[in-house]
């Protein structure tokens, strides 16, 4: 475990770019190309979208999850500064910057880190696995309300305590946290479609429940007013209409 956390502290926040800080065109998904540090079979991804990231380490094939931290960046020049929001291996990183110097291939297919952690110097590589074509979707969101059997809407409260979901072209994950308290309370991800006005999730990774992991899910979705209305049934059959507002 002492592994992982070192490769989620030191890579994940990585995955920070922006296409607008040319020449690095770092928004989408990657995937680490090596293997040292992580358990046998393990693979960690990097989502970034809308100045945000988030990193996970996880076993699709055994339904095993390792952990995840995500959070704000900002970046300049090839110098990267990344600021954790919440950190399910070591609450006591949330709040912590860290800066990266970064580097990639001609094709820019693939990103190169450096930086230094606990007196050690680290270079990493990471490999795009997704086009850099978008969706409607593709972004940071944040739960902002529900709409009852009746119609009936009922927003949430902004606060510390949140749920938020960063979608790729091609890739999702979301995560539940309290950034005041440094409280991780769950997530999940994986690929997904958005097409139509249908919206389904492949699920690769769930914390909470393991037994979700290859399960597909599709859901109707429409913008209304830059919300996302989410309408469908949850992985347990239940009916739900979730309001999800850009973060």
């Amino acid at each position: 475990m002492k592994h992982v956390k070192n490769w989620l502290i030191v890579a994940a926040l990585i995955i920070a770019g922006s296409l607008q800080a040319q020449p690095f065109r770092l928004n989408g998904a990657w995937r680490v190309t090596t293997t040292q540090g992580l358990p046998q079979g393990a693979q960690m991804i990097y989502l970034m979208s809308d100045n945000y990231f988030v990193s996970a380490v996880f076993n699709e094939k055994d339904k095993q999850f390792f952990g995840i931290l995500g959070g704000t960046y900002r970046i300049e020049g090839n110098q990267l500064t990344g600021t954790l929001e919440f950190n399910s291996v070591d609450s006591t990183a949330v709040g912590s910057s860290q800066t990266f110097t970064l580097s990639q291939s001609a094709d820019g297919k693939t990103i190169y880190m450096e930086s230094s952690y606990q007196g050690q110097t680290n270079k990493e590589a990471l490999e795009r696995i997704e086009s850099t074509a978008t969706t409607p979707l593709t972004g940071l969101w944040r739960f902002a309300g529900r709409v009852d059997a009746e119609g009936k809407e009922t927003r949430s409260q902004r606060g510390p305590r949140k749920t938020i979901k960063l979608l790729t072209g091609n890739y999702f994950v979301w995560a539940a946290i309290n950034t005041e308290t440094k409280q991780f309370f769950g997530c999940g991800g994986g690929t997904y479609t958005a097409q139509d006005g249908k919206y389904t999730e492949n699920i690769q990774f769930f914390s909470r429940d393991n037994s979700r992991v290859g399960a597909s899910l599709t859901f109707d979705f429409q913008l209304k007013d830059k919300d996302w209305h989410h309408k469908g049934k949850n992985s347990r059959g239940e009916p739900l209409y979730e309001i999800w507002a850009l973060d």
